[in-house]
């Protein structure tokens, strides 16, 4: 799932009474309301699953909130950016939604968005050390234009039944016994397999005749970080000012993902993947063994039955999961601010919005609910589907043990790189050129970013 929203004004009477600790415990229902409905309008991406549940979480919100109606709008995830910026360019926009990482730093430089800072700390109920470090998006110190629609993290999703009809051991879900990324390959390799039945090691093997592939995985920046950042590589340094991808471990750990299509024939290229499915429907579908995604996919897994489980992602250096989401953003246009973030705050606690947790959608952003086994058990283990047993370790403890942050959270300049990054790596995925030239070239062309 990989960007967030985020008024400042005195609460009105009504908004002002407490909506809670984010602890487990009943709050108080809010005192009958006098003024006129006010209206919010939310916008979102994601699946159809995506959308039932954010529809069943508006519709808790505004039972418990009669004078608040909120229209949900879904937009789809491809055309998302475009939209959004096109409706701030005509005055239009929403009241709060959420928002990508590339478009949300380009608007919060516009000033379009309120602070969350200025929310939270004067909040009764809340504070920003219940966070997880790394859920708030900045472009000051002292600023956040969104907060982490949820925490989102990355393993490595597999078909149960595959793996026992190959005779092979599944994935390891904790970090210490992670696989090798020789372990990797040579798994994948014995997944793989053409239309005669023959895997990827035999002699015979037909690449271009392949009806179920090893792996798949997707090659924008977070998936790929989680290799590089595994590797010791970075994508820029510390204050932001040089440009690392071109740097050995990164360059190898870009390498060692192209060479699973290209050398090991084990995962499609972008452009095959173009035909096939999304990941989570080819794995079940059967066209891929394993994919390389985010926990969210865990709803429409758990909602479609799968027979599925989740270990954590090879190892090459280091084992790790990159940490990301999209943000959560109030529009400083919005006629409404408390209301806006008392909806926001809504969302983020999982007391109110517990079957987007449950339901394997989201992560929650609060600390308390990866430590406090009561509140583990109201998310993780209420719903077995969405959370089988390599969830625990592979991803929730994962995550909170070795989650690297992702480079959405800090890159600057976001809409610029990522396009000449996604574009300049075509080649190397398509086995036309290595990864080092192909990274020594994109430094060139990012070079007036990064100013010396």
């Amino acid at each position: 799932m990989p960007v967030i929203i985020a008024g400042a004004a005195v609460l009105v009477l009504a908004v002002c009474l407490a909506i809670g600790d984010f602890g487990p415990g009943e709050r108080d229902a809010p005192a009958a309301h006098s003024q006129a409905t006010v209206r919010l309008r939310f916008t979102y991406w994601g699946s159809i699953e995506e959308k039932r549940a954010i529809e069943q979480a508006m519709a808790k919100f505004m039972e418990r909130y009669p004078w608040i109606s909120v229209e949900a709008v879904q937009i789809p995830n491809p055309d998302y950016n475009t939209k959004l910026l096109a409706m701030s360019s005509a005055n239009e926009e929403p009241d709060l939604g959420y928002m990508t990482t590339e478009l949300g730093e380009l608007l919060a430089q516009q000033g379009k968005f309120l602070d969350l800072f200025a929310f939270i700390d004067r909040d009764e109920n809340l504070s920003r050390e219940e966070f997880l470090d790394f859920v708030w998006h900045q472009i000051e110190p002292e600023e956040a234009w969104g907060v982490s629609i949820a925490v989102e993290c990355y393993g490595l999703f597999y078909r149960k039944d595959l793996f026992e009809e190959a005779g092979i051991d599944p994935p390891p879900s904790r970090a210490e016994e992670a696989w090798t990324w020789e372990e990797f390959v040579d798994a994948a390799k014995r997944l793989t397999l053409d239309d005669k039945g023959r895997n990827a090691h035999h002699p015979d093997f037909d690449k271009d005749r392949i009806v179920r592939y090893g792996v798949m995985f997707e090659t924008w920046s977070e998936p790929i970080s989680n290799f590089v950042f595994s590797n010791g590589g970075r994508w820029i340094d510390g204050n932001g000012e040089q440009f690392l991808l071109h740097e050995p471990e990164a360059a190898q750990a870009i390498q060692m993902l192209a060479d699973l299509i290209n050398v090991h024939h084990v995962a499609p290229s972008p452009f095959e993947s173009k035909s096939m499915p999304a990941l989570n429907v080819a794995l079940q579908a059967g066209l891929t063994a394993m994919i390389i995604d985010g926990q969210w996919i865990n709803l429409d897994l758990g909602k479609a039955g799968v027979n599925y489980d989740i270990g954590v992602l090879p190892k090459l250096k280091d084992s790790v999961t990159v940490a990301l989401s999209g943000a959560n953003v109030i529009f400083a246009s919005t006629r409404h601010p408390e209301e806006a973030w008392l909806l926001l705050k809504w969302l983020l606690d999982p007391n109110e919005a517990i079957d987007l947790y449950a339901d394997g959608l989201w992560m929650p952003t609060l600390k308390a609910w990866y430590t406090d086994p009561a509140l583990i058990d109201r998310w993780v283990g209420a719903n077995p589907a969405a959370h089988p047993p390599g969830f625990a370790d592979a991803m929730m403890n994962q995550l909170l043990k070795n989650g690297v942050k992702g480079i959405g959270y800090y890159l600057k300049h976001q809409a610029e790189i990522f396009p000449i990054v996604k574009r300049e790596l075509i080649p190397v995925w398509l086995g036309q050129k290595r990864a080092r030239e192909a990274l020594d070239e994109i430094r060139e062309l990012v070079a007036p970013y990064f100013p010396q």
